[in-house]
């Protein structure tokens, strides 16, 4: 285990009797490192009616995206698509960015337009930007219209998905032509669509093909088998993923470092299928439960799951993850909105600070059980150690654990801490989390407090951490 892992970990028992983890940090990357990362692999998804909302009507949008634009130096990666997506028919004439109607401003509409000046707005963010459009309404004509606007005004256009979530297209859906919706059938669809689309404006690397959920009943492992030629149009193959849905959410399950390697043990061989045929591989939709989120979506445990999900993600390979952000006013796993920052949106600050500017990642346990420790390398010198104690705490005496790293060399280390009172702590409920003793404003995301950098001196090459249950450490070596 050793040898494959390419670092020494233990887990033993201290003379306390608590079980703790102690790895040795490998001075170049070891062979279980990953590929060369992204320089913003944390990104957003807004769902397609409510991209207007967000950028013109939530202030602090624009703050929670440039506070993870401070760290890397990057704008965070933006996905404009979701259900609302397929239901949306591009209006050349539309003075409106979005044109809908709603019973209730808690739901989402059933069919909506868009104008030209959805795409301006699209084009003024100031990262890259990948723009879903529609192919169940199986109108070719229009989506090709809005793709060529896209096109030739968006200079931050990373890709466009021709549909979404196949998956969940039926028999009865304008685009089956009456026919059985099957996995062939789509495979079919998105080649004759990638190549009317591509085909008519003389473009290549634009689609993000695939936007499956999940890896069943289709498949990037099967769709570019299919693609032949059409995969000079592909710029990456996605997927999408919720771990939880209604009514079976579970919190504990979801924060859990060997449980999150198991949900998404699946997902590497979609990886492995889109780099055999060159390409890149996106999580281009994700969050933490399905339909806006459940209970345990606005909690501190769901931070602490983003945290874990991206760095076991990115050393699978995945280039971005992309978290969606529902319904404003109604959405449990959103990071932000109207009057509060989110526990899930610290999640997402730690995840990113702990990547930015960072070459490579690398395990430095066997993710079969709570505790996770990843070294994370600039020019192949570990900068950084990423410590996870994934113990589900709610109630009484906070349990914690010991985490051991060796192999150092310099004689002081400085840490900032990921914390809350408990793993269910909410925002909304009055317990904020911290990133080193610092919070978000509500309503604005402004950075609030004073930072708390702690400083450990290092021994023989050793140092010796303490992290409660539900709480993340990352060490700046």
């Amino acid at each position: 285990m050793i040898s494959q892992l390419g670092a020494a970990w233990l887990l033993s028992h201290t003379v306390s009797g608590a079980l703790g983890l102690s790895v040795n940090v490998p001075t170049t990357p070891p062979e279980n490192a990953s590929k060369q990362l992204s320089a913003a692999p944390v990104g957003v998804s807004l769902e397609f009616f409510t991209f207007p909302g967000y950028m013109n009507d939530v202030a602090a949008t624009t703050t929670c995206l440039e506070n993870l634009k401070d760290l890397t130096g990057i704008w965070p990666p933006m996905r404009i698509g979701g259900t609302t997506q397929d239901r949306a028919t591009y209006d050349a004439s539309s003075p409106n960015d979005v044109t809908y109607s709603v019973d209730d401003p808690a739901d989402a509409p059933e069919t909506l337009t868009f104008g030209p000046s959805f795409i301006s707005l699209a084009s003024e963010y100031a990262g890259s930007v990948v723009l879903g459009l529609n192919r169940r309404l199986n109108n070719i004509e229009n989506t090709i219209s809005a793709a060529a606007l896209a096109v030739s005004e968006m200079g931050n256009l990373n890709a466009i998905e021709l549909g979404n979530e196949p998956n969940f297209f039926g028999d009865s859906d304008p685009i089956a032509n009456g026919a059985s919706w099957t996995a062939a059938a789509d495979y079919a669809s998105q080649v004759q669509w990638q190549d009317a689309v591509c085909g008519n404006l003389s473009a290549t690397e634009l689609i993000s093909a695939g936007v499956y959920f999940g890896t069943s009943p289709m498949s990037i492992q099967e769709l570019v088998q299919e693609e032949g030629d059409a995969n000079s149009y592909v710029k990456d193959f996605c997927s999408h993923n919720y771990p939880q849905s209604s009514p079976n959410y579970d919190l504990a399950a979801l924060m859990s470092h060997s449980g999150i390697a198991s949900q998404i043990a699946p997902f590497a061989a979609e990886v492995a299928a889109a780099a055999a045929a060159g390409k890149p591989h996106v999580f281009g939709e994700t969050n933490s439960a399905t339909q806006g989120g459940g209970g345990i979506s606005p909690t501190f445990g769901a931070a602490l799951w983003i945290v874990d999900y991206v760095m076991q993600l990115v050393t699978m390979g995945t280039e971005a993850i992309y978290f969606h952000q529902g319904t404003i006013g109604n959405c449990q796993y959103c990071w932000w909105g109207r009057y509060t920052t989110g526990a899930p949106y610290y999640g997402a600050y730690f995840a990113t600070m702990a990547l930015a500017n960072a070459d490579k990642i690398a395990p430095l346990d066997d993710q079969s059980t709570a505790y996770a420790a990843y070294a994370i390398y600039e020019n192949d010198s570990p900068v950084r150690v990423l410590l996870y104690n994934s113990d589900y705490y709610t109630t009484g005496t906070r349990p914690s654990e010991t985490f051991t790293l060796s192999g150092l060399t310099s004689s002081t280390v400085t840490a900032k801490r990921l914390t809350a009172a408990y793993s269910t702590s909410r925002v909304d409920e009055g317990e904020s989390p911290t990133v080193a003793g610092q919070a978000f404003g509500n309503g604005d995301c402004t950075v609030q407090g004073t930072e708390s950098v702690e400083t450990v001196t290092v021994s023989g090459g050793e140092v010796t951490f303490t992290l409660g249950a539900s709480e993340a450490l990352l060490v700046y070596l």
